[in-house]
């Protein structure tokens, strides 16, 4: 197995900075790379997250949070625990405050649930679909279609108001 040359076009941060990138604590952070055996007891990056191109640790080592991760491969480790960076947090969250909004009947908007979710990015759709199970809402988005309605609703008496 050959090493992965850090890319000069990565982005690299600290152990802070990339968990609060994805709403967790440095500590919590650390925790999963540990798990992952990319960062050892000590703090310290593996020699398999050096090796492969994911940590960097600047010389001299002073000490362990002299460490920088790279955030595209961490950031992809952390999404496939689970964790959605705070910025897609937030559109979410807003994508599925303007669908069920729409889906109440909000006046104050001339465009329907079905136009909406045609107009959603698709790699928003799982996690909206998520968040509105977790709201208990019956509105689900399907794969988009231009002629075919992109959402489903099982309507039950508190949506028929």
């Amino acid at each position: 197995m050959t090493a992965s040359l850090p890319s000069p076009q990565a982005e690299w941060l600290s152990l802070t900075d990339l968990g609060r990138l994805h709403g967790i604590s440095a500590v919590h952070c650390g925790r999963i790379l540990c798990e992952a055996g990319l960062r050892l007891a000590s703090g310290a990056p593996s020699h398999e997250a050096l090796h492969r191109g994911m940590a960097l640790q600047p010389l001299p080592r002073r000490h362990n949070r002299s460490a920088l991760w790279n955030r595209g491969s961490c950031g992809a480790l952390l999404e496939r625990q689970g964790l959605r960076p705070l910025a897609q947090q937030r559109l979410v969250r807003q994508w599925a405050d303007l669908l069920e909004a729409l889906l109440m009947g909000a006046n104050a908007v001339s465009v329907s649930v079905e136009e909406m979710a045609v107009e959603m990015p698709p790699q928003l759709r799982r996690p909206v679909n998520q968040e509105l199970r977790q709201r208990g809402s019956s509105l689900q988005l399907t794969q988009p279609s231009r002629r075919a309605s992109a959402c489903r609703a099982a309507f039950s008496s508190s949506w028929r108001s």
